[in-house]
């Protein structure tokens, strides 16, 4: 029955995602900035039901930018949960925009690439991102650059966080969490790190009954004289600290 319920919502996804990646094909471009932005957020709340996750925010999320969003990263699906609580802009390494459908619903979304090996672009990014915060945009990072276990945070990277400095921005802390609905207990279901396979993963995802996502906003954070390390080694202990709240 377990894996009858996970197929039935694997077949429901694969279609949301295709109809996602046409609409942004054949329909984004008709679309004003905020009309595509309301739209991804849609999207992402759409997948969460379809994949039978209840989303749980708390805190109060930005209404406007500029802001740099900073969150730990566990899963395939933060993305996805981010963008369903509040529509923001990514960072992502280049090579997403290149992979089948993924890249068609990364790009729609309005994610900004870097290549993480080039010193060079990195600071591209950070002078794109400093420009897009200016703007007035709400961009959102993993300061950790990769997903951690669930259990504790991996150190932070603080280059990207120099554009929110040049700009004058905040940076506003985010703690992501997956739990069991019926327990509280944490779920590891959507991890994604180690061996975990994508693939292994979403079928853990699929299988698995009463999952919830907690998305928790803390309070936004001046530079207040900071640089770079010492705001993310700050970030990193507020976000360690939000966790444990759960």
């Amino acid at each position: 029955m377990k894996q009858l319920r996970a197929c039935w919502r694997l077949c429901r996804v694969t279609v949301h995602v295709l109809v996602g990646a046409w609409t942004i094909r054949f329909n984004f471009s008709h679309l004003s900035q905020a009309e595509k932005n309301a739209a991804v957020q849609v999207w992402a709340r759409a997948m969460l039901a379809r994949l039978a996750i209840k989303l749980v925010v708390e805190g109060q999320p930005p209404e406007t930018g500029p802001v740099l969003l900073a969150a730990n990263h566990i899963s395939w699906l933060d993305i996805v949960v981010m963008h369903a609580a509040r529509h923001c802009r990514f960072i992502s390494k280049a090579d997403v925009q290149h992979w089948p459908i993924v890249g068609i619903l990364a790009t729609g979304a309005g994610t900004l690439y870097i290549e993480r090996e080039s010193r060079r672009d990195a600071m591209r990014v950070v002078h794109h991102m400093a420009e897009r915060l200016q703007a007035g945009d709400i961009l959102a990072v993993f300061p950790e650059g990769t997903t951690g276990d669930g259990v504790a945070l991996l150190p932070f990277h603080a280059n990207l966080l120099q554009a929110a400095i040049s700009a004058h921005a905040p940076i506003h802390p985010v703690a992501l969490h997956f739990m069991d609905g019926v327990t509280g207990a944490q779920s590891f279901a959507p991890c994604y790190v180690g061996a975990d396979t994508l693939l292994g993963s979403l079928w853990r995802t699929l299988c698995t009954q009463d999952l919830v996502a907690v998305v928790r906003f803390g309070d936004p954070q001046s530079a207040e004289g900071r640089d770079r390390r010492a705001w993310a080694a700050d970030l990193h202990e507020t976000i360690t600290q939000m966790r444990a709240q759960a």
